[in-house]
């Protein structure tokens, strides 16, 4: 074996053994003990400045934020006044997971149990037309039964249960995790594995998070080559929108810090390679995928879609390699280098981006253009899915760009007989010349596209919630990336001077750790729960209360 060889297999080999940290306990014995020992919740004492400078609206503390909205329900089920309504919360959320067989037992509990007047448990806030259009409705299975019901509720618990919560020692619990989540993070914290492949401006390498565990993708933008290269602009742009987006389907940045040779981001490891690599290179002799494998993936890259655009962002460079599967097989979209967020009162965008054989017409015509763009180039990736090539260019054709074009714009999509009659009609609404009359996003949803005939076997509640079982499995054992030596090597940047205006960047884009996912890296990892621990008896703990003074010898003294 050559020597490249034998680097890659034991880079691959540290690689695999430290991925065995994907779930909480693993995790836990991976993590360096010295890192773990610096997460320490402070006295509240040492953070009560902060109850009055973090975001503490209702949505963005109770419900979007992974550990604030843990310690929300924690306090629910401690009020006695707002216990029901929490129950509630929690009974609709399982129901919109649960398999369609259970749906209509789980609707008939709920409806029995919050719905009836006669109910001790009956929940008055609820809506007269709400409770009636639930009770009509229950046997029907449908996925979004309760979502005007869990409107409603939400309303509710802004209203009557939000000032409550600020006042409890759950808050306080809150402002400890702020406070925690809020100091400097750098490269100290992660230790880097193997190299899993290059870009314009730098590597990307696998890295855990040496506290937790966790296991993250390191994308180093070398600072001297995005200087000379003019890659700023991008840069910036791209770590703002991944800081803006949090969903299952993209890929979330945790971290944003700087070295002294490169700018850090740390994201979602995606181990299982991208949508290409095994399109063609898995199974060489029967490339692509069959049609239930490809809804899959078209299902998860449509709530990916949905999220940029409900965010007023269009990716405009959807392709089967930014398409990326993690451990257990779902898809997230990658790589928003090219997106552009649209500005406030502005519907439309213009300029040439994305890939040869995806861009949509208008674009090509540089006509203006909104988020249609993405769901024609969502239709040329699920027609390759199963056809195993382009509708407009062949994998490896040499064609000249004129006659690619001159095809997006006139021609028809050349199906194969592997297109049921389902698939080939959705197909034809994404790739559909006019982008008025194309499938696609509209009224702040994607439902449209959800209610096709081509997704009739999709239980969306449950894909939604990273429930639904992936029709593939990435092997554990292997790394789907190239050899360390085929990666390659970047020459080194000559003749590249940093001033003071590049370090006023590098210090506007090293912004730390991002809050929704390093919350959810707490939580996944068990963290969150070995802090979060309370007193005997509803007590305030020692952390929390304004009298502890810890004793010098080791003991405690109560003033």
């Amino acid at each position: 074996m050559d020597i490249g060889g034998l680097e890659t297999v034991v880079a691959n080999s540290a690689y695999v053994s430290a991925r065995g940290s994907v779930d909480g306990a693993a995790a836990a014995s991976m993590r360096d003990k010295k890192m773990r020992a610096r997460l320490k919740l402070p006295h509240i004492r040492d953070c009560q400045h902060m109850k009055t400078t973090i975001d503490s609206t209702f949505d963005s503390m109770c419900v979007k934020q992974p550990i604030g909205k843990r310690l929300f329900q924690q306090f629910l089920d401690s009020d006695a006044a707002n216990k029901t309504a929490g129950e509630l919360w929690r009974d609709i959320e399982d129901y919109t997971i649960c398999q369609e067989k259970d749906r209509v037992q789980k609707a008939t509990k709920i409806v029995n149990k919050y719905y009836e007047s006669a109910s001790k448990t009956f929940c008055k806030f609820l809506e007269e037309k709400a409770i009636s259009r639930v009770k009509e409705d229950y046997k029907n299975v449908r996925g979004d039964l309760f979502k005007e019901s869990e409107q409603q509720l939400l309303k509710h618990l802004d209203k009557k249960a939000l000032d409550g919560f600020k006042n409890s020692m759950y808050f306080l619990r809150f402002v400890q995790f702020k406070w925690l989540e809020s100091q400097p993070f750098d490269e100290e914290w992660f230790m880097d594995f193997r190299v899993l492949g290059k870009g314009g401006f730098g590597e990307v390498f696998a890295c855990q998070a040496k506290a937790t565990g966790k296991m993250y993708a390191n994308k180093k933008l070398e600072k001297k080559r995005l200087k000379k290269r003019k890659g700023y602009q991008g840069a910036i742009v791209e770590k703002r929108i991944l800081a803006k987006v949090h969903s299952r389907f993209i890929v979330s940045l945790a971290y944003a810090f700087q070295t002294k040779t490169d700018l850090c981001l740390i994201m979602t490891i995606m181990n299982g390679g991208d949508l290409r690599y095994h399109m063609y290179n898995v199974d060489e002799k029967n490339p692509g995928f069959d049609e239930k494998r490809a809804r899959f993936y078209t299902a998860q890259i449509i709530c990916g879609l949905e999220h940029l655009h409900q965010h007023r962002i269009i990716y405009r460079d959807l392709k089967p390699e930014n398409v990326l599967l993690d451990d257990a097989g779902h898809v997230r979209l990658s790589d928003l280098g090219l997106a552009v967020e649209l500005p406030p009162g502005k519907d439309k965008t213009s300029g040439y981006a994305g890939t040869p054989g995806f861009m949509a017409p208008e674009l090509l015509q540089k006509k203006e253009y909104d988020y249609t763009v993405d769901y024609f180039t969502l239709g040329v990736t699920l027609f390759e899915m199963i056809a195993a090539k382009g509708p407009f260019r062949v994998r490896g054709e040499k064609v000249e760009s004129d006659e690619v074009v001159r095809r997006i714009l006139n021609d028809a999509p050349p199906y194969t007989p592997n297109f049921t009659k389902d698939c080939k009609g959705f197909c034809d609404g994404l790739l559909e010349k006019n982008p008025e009359k194309r499938l696609g996003f509209k009224n702040n949803t994607c439902d449209e596209l959800r209610n096709q005939p081509f997704f009739k076997e999709i239980n969306w509640g449950r894909l939604e919630a990273g429930m639904l079982a992936p029709p593939f499995v990435p092997d554990p054992k292997m790394v789907y990336a190239k050899n360390i030596d085929d990666v390659g090597a970047f020459s080194t940047i000559k003749g590249v001077v940093l001033d003071n205006k590049d370090t006023e960047f590098y210090n506007e884009f090293a912004t730390g750790n991002v809050a929704i996912p390093w919350q959810e890296e707490m939580i996944e990892t068990g963290v969150f729960g070995e802090m979060n621990i309370w007193g005997e008896n509803g007590k305030l703990p020692n952390d929390l209360d304004p009298n502890y003074v810890e004793a010098k010898g080791g003991g405690c003294v109560l003033l």
